[in-house]
C-alpha cells in the first residue's frame, strides 16, 4: 500500500504547480502557491520553483496544457527534482500521465496534507481518522498503484489477472474502512461520556485557520504546554483544558485547524475530533490579521464550520484577531490616483470597518506571542461565559455579586447565605 509519509531523513526538491482560471486570477494562485510552499515545508520538502499556466480549464489528461507540460519536464530533469506537487486535486488518469512523461512522484493538495496528518498524528484518535482518510483517498487510485499491470496486453486470457488483483485490493480497503469507522464510532463514545462527566461546565472551543495561533492561545490562558510550532496542522488532536478567570471555571477547547480546497471526506473523518465545536457554548475564531487572505481565510472556517455543527450561527462568537505584532500595511502615496487596497489600510481603519462589526461587543485584537490585550480578551471570555453560566445556575448570580464580601467572612458565612437563597 502506498505510504503517505516523506523520508524524514532526506529533504526533497520539489517544484509547483498551480492554475490560473477564471475561478482564481494570478494573485489569487499567487498566495494558494505560498500556501502549497508552506505545506511543503512542513512536510519536509524544499520549494524550488513554481510553475503556473492560464487556461479556462484543467487539461483532463495532464492537468496542465502539453506545453508547459515540457518546460517543467526539462527543469525538472536538469535540476535533480525528486517530486511535484499540484496545487489541486488529481484525478488517476492525470497522475498516471503525468507520471509517465515527468518520471518523478506526483503529489496533489490532498495527498499532501494526508502526508502531513499522517506525521502529526500522536493519540490513537488522530491515528485512526488518518487513516480512515488516507484509504478514502486510494480507494477512487487503486488503479495507479499497480503499474506492474501496465506491462501485461490485452487479448484472450490476459485480462482477469490485472481485474482480480484490482478487486482483491478494493475489496480489502473497503473492510479495512468498515473497520476503522467502527474504532471511530467506540472512540467516539467513549468520547462523548468523558464530556457527560465535565458536567455542565460552560464549554469554549478555539477555532480557525491553521497556523493562525489557536495552541499559543491556548496555552495563553490555560497555563499549560500544548504543542505550538510556526507549520501548518501543528496539533490534529483535541486538547480540553480548565480555566478560572477571576471566579469562573470553565472548559477551553484547542481543535484542529481548518484549511481552503480541504476534500469532504477528510472533514468527514474528523469530525469525532470536532465533536467538541459541535457541543461547545461559545466559539472563538482566531484569525491571523497579518495574513494577505485571512478575509478568505475567516469564509472558509465559517463554511467548514457550517458543514460540521449547521446550528452555528446560534452559537455565540468571539472574533481573535491574532498577531497584530506583525500586522504591516504600505500607506498610499498621496499621487497615487489607484483605487485603495487591503495592504494600504492600517489596524486602526480595519477596525473601524466591518471587522468591528462583526461581532458587536465580541471583537478583540491581540498579539498572543506578546500578550497584547489578553486582559480584554478573558474580560470579553468571562462575560460571555457568565451569561452562560448563569443561565444554567441562577443562583450562582449571589455568589458572584457577593464573592470578595463572602470570602473574607469565611466558608461558614458562605454556607449560611446559601442556604438562605436556597430557602427562597
Amino acid at each position: 500500500m502506498k505510504e503517505f509519509v516523506i523520508d524524514k531523513e532526506t529533504t526533497e526538491r520539489t517544484v509547483l504547480v498551480g492554475l490560473i482560471t477564471p475561478q482564481q486570477d494570478e494573485t489569487k494562485v499567487r498566495e494558494y502557491l505560498d500556501e502549497l510552499a508552506f505545506l511543503a515545508d512542513t512536510a519536509g520538502a524544499v520549494t524550488v520553483r513554481r510553475f503556473t499556466q492560464k487556461v479556462d480549464y484543467p487539461n483532463p489528461r495532464t492537468f496542465v496544457g502539453k506545453g508547459k507540460l515540457e518546460e517543467i519536464k526539462d527543469y525538472v530533469a536538469n535540476n535533480d527534482i525528486g517530486m511535484v506537487i499540484f496545487d489541486d486535486d488529481l484525478t488517476t488518469k492525470q497522475v498516471s500521465n503525468i507520471e509517465r512523461e515527468l518520471q518523478v512522484k506526483i503529489l496533489d493538495r490532498t495527498s499532501l496534507i494526508l502526508d502531513i496528518f499522517a506525521k502529526r498524528a500522536q493519540t490513537a484518535n488522530a491515528r485512526t481518522q488518518v487513516e480512515l482518510a488516507q484509504y478514502q483517498y486510494l480507494l477512487p487510485r487503486l488503479t495507479r498503484l499497480w503499474t506492474h499491470l501496465e506491462r501485461q496486453r490485452g487479448g484472450i486470457g490476459m485480462r482477469g489477472p490485472g481485474e482480480t488483483q484490482i478487486e482483491t485490493d478494493r475489496r480489502i480497503i473497503l473492510d479495512r474502512i468498515s473497520r476503522l469507522k467502527e474504532e471511530l464510532k467506540s472512540i467516539d463514545r467513549q468520547k462523548s461520556i468523558q464530556r457527560k462527566n465535565r458536567g455542565k461546565l460552560t464549554r469554549v472551543a478555539l477555532v480557525g485557520y491553521t497556523n493562525v495561533g489557536k495552541s499559543t492561545l491556548m496555552n495563553l490562558l490555560s497555563k499549560s504546554e500544548v504543542f505550538a510550532e510556526n507549520k501548518l496542522f501543528a496539533t490534529l488532536d483535541t486538547t480540553v483544558r480548565k480555566v478560572i478567570i477571576d471566579n469562573l471555571p470553565f472548559l477551553l477547547t484547542d481543535t484542529v485547524g481548518f484549511i481552503r480546497k480541504l476534500p469532504t471526506h477528510l472533514v468527514d473523518s474528523f469530525k469525532s475530533t470536532l465533536d467538541e465545536v459541535r457541543e461547545a457554548d461559545i466559539l472563538v475564531h482566531v484569525v491571523d490579521i497579518s495574513h494577505p487572505g485571512f478575509e478568505e481565510q475567516i469564509a472558509v472556517v465559517d463554511k467548514t464550520l457550517r458543514d460540521i455543527c449547521g446550528d452555528v450561527a446560534e452559537k455565540p462568537v468571539i472574533m481573535v484577531f491574532n498577531k497584530i505584532d506583525a500586522f504591516s500595511y504600505t500607506p498610499k502615496d498621496p499621487d497615487d490616483l489607484s483605487p485603495e487596497k487591503r495592504e494600504n489600510i492600517s489596524l486602526e481603519r480595519l477596525k473601524e470597518t466591518w471587522m468591528g462589526k462583526l461581532a458587536p461587543g465580541s471583537c478583540v485584537f491581540i498579539s498572543a506571542r506578546n500578550s497584547t490585550n489578553i486582559d480584554e480578551l478573558k474580560r470579553v471570555l468571562y462575560d460571555r461565559a457568565r451569561e452562560i453560566h448563569l443561565a444554567r445556575f441562577p443562583y450562582n448570580d449571589f455568589l458572584y455579586q457577593n464573592y470578595e464580601d463572602l470570602t473574607v467572612a469565611g466558608t461558614s458565612a458562605l454556607d449560611g447565605e446559601l442556604e438562605k437563597k436556597d430557602n427562597e
